[in-house]
């Protein structure tokens, strides 16, 4: 049972990992974390 349902995470995971970046949303997510991460150090 447990097997059967750390494969069927691992799918889901992978469909939205596979839809995410379909969408070109890896992008938006690196902009935003360069955006945090120059407010952080106090440049941005």
């Amino acid at each position: 049972m447990r097997e059967r349902a750390g494969k069927a995470l691992l799918l889901v995971g992978l469909a939205t990992m596979i839809l995410g970046l379909w969408r070109e949303e890896a992008l938006l997510v690196l902009e935003k974390a360069i955006i945090i991460c120059l407010q952080c150090i106090g440049i941005g």
